[in-house]
């Protein structure tokens, strides 16, 4: 089986050997890069990045104990191959001891190099999907099934899978909750990087001095915590999907980095000085309007450009109605682990769908996984439905307090009368109100202080 284009460093002072090792390589579709000693290995490692790296054992000055020791070091998925004699076969034992992946004792067959590759690259690539799950467990522990029928939700599907199988930057609109996330594996899963990795990074949970780092990793001594260098997502990320959520948040200072790694896939690390490359698609997200954001000053303008090459537009839980029943559903049979299989009453059905759905799909989530854990009985009531404010729901008959929803009123009011009510129903527990309402505690935090709540005694 022919390679996909993986990355090879030979290091080995015979000519001879470098050059038979190379056409070997390349006639079996690895990209190949040669190098005479372990100087000049260690600098093409300082700015390639390698799969594998097949490294002789014995070479003047710095010998392949040493590049080995800077792989270790520098390189954690690069995969070392010692190549030895066989009279030196204990020192290719050590090396295994000291992190080679293996060796090959000369002369080899070219049979039993391929092996020893496609394992080694095996390896590497195992390596890499344990570090984007470690990175990504808690938020993407949940099904990536998409649940939609409504017209507007499977046009912004249909833009989806038409535009997948392309190289070009995604930016996806929508509210908080509304399943921005989804649709970017859905893109990436119907794309032609799908065997890659995707990678994700919520922009708003990230502080500005941190985000740098975590986008495009840090040396050793950048900073006070950086006690060893770290490999940034981009650099994870390579070959596959890098999705950008919140994109929006990301600070201006850091906004120019980006937009150079958009435009030619160079980036430096922190504390770096190396320039280094990375082949990775942008999908992004945003709940917020970015050309207001460039109006006022808060977003590049290029880096919008190169962001939305391609919009998509995600309609409100609101906009599509007719999901809800299907979704509710859903979150009970594939989500709720309960003893007993629940299902809805007419009624509940009723109050689901005419409800408003501010925290939109991520609100209706928790407002059923809370209803199967606390309700009695195989059947969900409408009462066991705990929607901050009953009043406001179409099929609640009358409202006896002061709703205002519907009424002649500015949209930001109604807004804030419902952040205040969940906070009030919640005794002002933000964890818990920034889960119903679907947004990050960050976006509660903003809301607060831009409506001035304030909570009562």
């Amino acid at each position: 089986m022919k390679a996909q284009g993986e990355n090879i460093l030979i290091t080995d002072d015979e000519a001879g050997l470098r050059e038979s090792l190379k056409d070997l390589l390349t006639i079996e579709g690895y990209t190949v890069a040669v190098t005479a000693n372990g100087v000049e290995a260690i600098n093409k490692l300082q700015t390639d990045q390698f799969d594998v790296a097949l490294l002789d054992i014995k070479m003047p000055k710095i010998d392949g104990f040493e590049v080995l020791r800077y792989i270790q070091q520098n390189c954690p998925f690069t995969q070392p191959i010692m190549l030895t004699g066989l009279i030196d076969v204990k020192l290719a034992v050590e090396a295994i001891r000291l992190g080679a992946y293996d060796y090959i004792t000369k002369p080899y067959s070219s049979d039993e190099l391929l092996k020893v590759i496609r394992r080694a690259i095996e390896r590497k690539n195992l390596m890499m999907q344990n570090e984007v799950m470690k990175s990504e467990l808690q938020r993407l522990a949940g099904s990536t099934e998409i649940v939609g029928e409504s017209d507007s939700f499977k046009k912004v599907l249909r833009l989806a899978a038409k535009v997948a199988p392309t190289e070009s930057s995604v930016l996806i609109r929508g509210h908080s909750g509304t399943g921005k996330e989804l649709v970017a594996k859905f893109i990436y899963q119907n794309s032609l990087r799908a065997d890659k990795p995707f990678v994700a990074l919520n922009c708003a949970s990230i502080s500005d001095t941190l985000i740098e780092s975590e986008l495009f990793g840090h040396e050793k001594g950048a900073f006070t915590d950086a006690v060893k260098q770290k490999q940034g997502l981009v650099e994870i990320a390579n070959g596959g999907t890098l999705f950008l959520d919140e994109v929006g948040d990301i600070s201006m200072a850091i906004q120019p980095k980006i937009l150079r790694f958009i435009q030619e896939g160079e980036y430096r690390r922190v504390g770096g000085n190396t320039v280094l490359h990375s082949d990775v698609r942008i999908i992004s997200a945003t709940n917020k309007r970015l050309e207001s954001e460039v109006a006022a000053g808060k977003f590049r303008e290029d880096l919008l450009y190169r962001l939305n090459v391609i919009t998509l537009e995600l309609p409100p839980l609101k906009e599509r109605r007719d999901d809800i029943p299907r979704l509710a559903q859903w979150f009970i049979q594939k989500k709720m682990k309960t003893k007993v299989e629940k299902t809805l009453s007419s009624d509940a059905i009723d109050m689901l769908t005419n409800y408003d759905w501010p925290g939109n799909v991520r609100e209706l989530e928790n407002v059923i996984e809370r209803a199967a854990i606390l309700s009695q009985g195989d059947v969900i009531e409408a009462k066991d439905l705990a929607l901050p404010h009953r009043t406001m729901v179409a099929s609640g008959g009358n409202s006896g307090d002061n709703s205002r929803v519907g009424k002649l009123i500015p949209m930001k009011e109604v807004e804030r009368e419902h952040y205040l009510k969940v906070l009030n129903t919640l005794n002002w527990n933000k964890s818990q109100a920034a889960k119903v309402l679907g947004v990050s505690l960050k976006t509660l935090y903003t809301k607060i202080q831009q409506f001035q709540l304030k909570e009562t005694s």
